[in-house]
């Protein structure tokens, strides 16, 4: 071997150009929901994942679940809903594989999306407009097929959580904890710095019928003590410790802690979470201290705590950090089998994820920030385009070698809904990119309730709704905010999602029509609201199982569309028989009496279409609560017999329209 300088012919590689109205870097929850948004308007979307799966935190080389608003009746609606509804029914056991090929499906369903899998985006042009700077192209790398794509586009959006544009292109961006001053905050450190909240590791275990061995590899750690999972210090947990997590945890379930008012004085837990109240010096913010619960069961032993890398750079340290979350993930498997009786003799391990989940990396600066003043405020925005309602949950960046005297993780509460305007979405100082997902223009306080996959869904379908409107408008992102956000709100309705303040249009042609329903109930069907409110009101119309529903124009009408929402049951409190699976089906460990998923009894599951007695339209199995039917069409009157339920004894129905 000579010291040559070895040459690399990129040249040499495959290369594919593309061209798109809209490039997105990022196949989670966030960017899927953007493409199938914007493609479903007729936009040409170009969706570049640098994984073989979609679903990031999601999907089965990660294994989060999914989280968002606090609230029975605030559960997402929209494509997540979609997605959620759909696994359920083609995935009653949640096999993640099954759960990858829905998300899969999906999108390469929909003609308007070019796919990349196993693409990198590696390298970015821009150039300098009159009135700032854009985007030209990307360049990414498939690994598959030794291919160099790049990507010529009018729009791009970063769904890639860890803003790989932002280096790329000369985007604004931030990274780490705001000082309390920088935003009139009161949560987060007295001085800025550069911690974040840590990444995830997480396992999986089933049970058997009969004993099963585990033999560590020789390089996992060992814990010999449960005192082990209590911090870095190996403190044992004090009764105090235990009082404090039992308080919170009354709290965290939403449940009436009458320990912990008694305890502060007859305060409520909410009001001893606001003001930061302790119990014998332990502040009762925390999920618990850092004892962590290797409990084994359906519902239990989420492993989550398995993180590190707060403290150190989550993008240039993650394989070193996996490295280290692997190590004590195989320890923490040893402890539960060999170290002590923790009744998992016939459990097994079914899976360790190689892939650690990020919780947060850098962020974009957009017009706006969201501050931790705004979420707690309720985030009435005129230009509301999603919302959140997950505590400001945040996580130590000590991560799992946290001293014992610290929290693991520090919920600040929010209002449930809470709104997020329209202008946290795109870039500052690059004019034609959107961004969606945990990396929005927010501070860390606020990031860390926005930062929970459902939140993140609703952010992408909004920026996948103003992309489709740029396209439309040949405009730039910022002059959708300036013209064009009740456009966007209006589509965002109609598109399912829900934005607090707000009630959707009913069409003028559905208005027109003579309904065959009593006064009250078309009251319903027509409010606008597609869900309870906080008081769980019932806000749709309640028809008999075999009964007509007839619209009368008077004469022959043109239509097009049929619109039905029905209700997905916002107040079922478990999706499965024997846990309480509130926020989409996805399991942790499996017990052998895990009963699976089942759709909502109140969906309906047959119905059929007439438009002057003739049948366009009749199904046997669906199983979304939104439905649009396709009619094309002249007809004087539309009939819909809601033939059966999934299992309900009455139809429930938000609305009915035609367009």
């Amino acid at each position: 071997m000579n010291n040559s300088t070895l040459t690399v012919k990129t040249s040499a590689m495959r290369r594919i150009d593309h061209t798109a109205d809209l490039c997105i870097i990022g196949g989670g929850l966030s960017g899927m929901a953007a493409a199938l948004c914007a493609a479903r308007r007729g936009t040409r979307v170009l969706l570049m994942q640098d994984r073989p799966v979609l679903g990031g935190n999601a999907s089965s080389e990660i294994r989060m679940w999914v989280r968002g608003a606090k609230g029975l009746h605030n559960r997402e609606t929209g494509i997540v809903s979609e997605l959620e509804e759909e696994n359920i029914y083609r995935n009653p056991t949640l096999c993640y594989s099954i759960w990858d090929s829905v998300m899969w499906g999906k999108v390469k369903d929909n003609p308007n999306i070019e796919l990349l899998l196993n693409c990198s985006c590696v390298d970015a042009e821009t150039e300098d407009t009159p009135t700032g700077r854009r985007i030209k192209s990307v360049v990414g790398w498939q690994l598959t097929t030794y291919t160099w794509h790049t990507v010529k586009a009018k729009y791009f959006s970063d769904c890639s959580g860890d803003s790989v544009l932002a280096t790329l292109t000369g985007a604004e961006w931030r990274v780490g904890r705001e000082g309390r001053g920088e935003f009139g905050e009161t949560i987060g450190p007295e001085v800025s710095d550069k911690k974040t909240m840590g990444m995830s590791c997480l396992l999986q275990a089933r049970e058997t019928e009969a004993p099963v061995k585990f033999i560590p590899p020789e390089w996992a750690y060992v814990y010999p003590e449960d005192s082990d999972f209590i911090g870095q210090g190996k403190k044992k947990s004090s009764a105090a410790d235990k009082k404090t997590a039992e308080d919170a945890d009354f709290i965290w379930n939403g449940k009436n802690s009458k320990t912990a008012a008694e305890a502060a004085g007859e305060k409520s837990a909410t009001e001893l979470l606001a003001n930061g109240a302790s119990i014998s010096g332990i502040e009762i913010k925390t999920t618990s201290t850092c004892t962590r619960t290797h409990a084994l069961g359906t519902s239990k032993g989420n492993f989550w705590w398995i993180e590190l890398g707060g403290e150190n750079d989550t993008i240039h340290d993650t394989e070193w950090l996996r490295d280290e979350l692997l190590k004590i993930a195989f320890g923490i498997w040893d402890h539960i089998k060999n170290h002590g009786d923790h009744h998992a003799e016939n459990w097994e391990l079914e899976w360790v994820g190689f892939l650690p989940g990020k919780r947060e990396s850098r962020r974009y600066v957009g017009p706006y920030t969201l501050t931790q003043n705004d979420v707690e405020a309720g985030g009435k925005f005129d230009d509301v385009i999603a919302y959140g309602g997950w505590p400001m949950d945040d996580h130590n960046p000590g991560g799992f070698k946290a001293p014992a005297d610290e929290s693991a993780s520090t919920l600040h509460p929010t209002p449930s809904p809470y709104g997020i305007p329209y202008r946290v979405l795109y870039s500052a100082n690059i004019e034609n990119m959107f961004f969606a997902g945990r990396n929005i223009s927010a501070t860390h306080a606020a990031i860390s309730s926005t930062r929970v996959m459902a939140t993140c869904s609703l952010l992408g379908q909004a920026v996948g709704e103003a992309a489709a409107i740029c396209v439309a408008e040949n405009i730039m992102p910022a002059q959708v905010s300036e013209s064009y956000v009740p456009l966007l709100q209006e589509r965002l309705l109609d598109d399912g999602c829900y934005l607090p303040g707000l009630t959707r249009s009913i069409p003028e042609l559905t208005k027109s029509a003579k309904i065959n329903l009593p006064a009250e109930e078309l009251a319903l069907l027509q409010n606008g609201m597609e869900r309870p409110d906080a008081e769980m009101t019932r806000n749709y119309a309640e028809l008999d199982k075999g009964s007509t529903l007839e619209f009368d124009f008077g004469e022959e009408r043109q239509l097009d569309t049929l619109r039905l929402v029905f209700d997905p049951d916002f107040s079922r409190e478990s999706i499965s028989p024997d846990v309480k699976m509130r926020v989409f089906a996805q399991r942790c460990n499996r017990s052998l009496d895990f009963g699976g998923v089942k759709v909502a009894d109140t969906l309906v599951k047959s119905f059929t279409v007439e438009c002057d007695g003739k049948i366009v339209y009749s199904t046997d199995n669906c199983h979304n609560s939104l439905v649009r039917i396709p009619l094309g069409i002249s007809a004087r009157r539309v009939s819909i017999r809601f033939d059966e339920t999934w299992g309900a004894n009455k139809v429930h129905l938000f609305s009915a329209d035609i367009s």
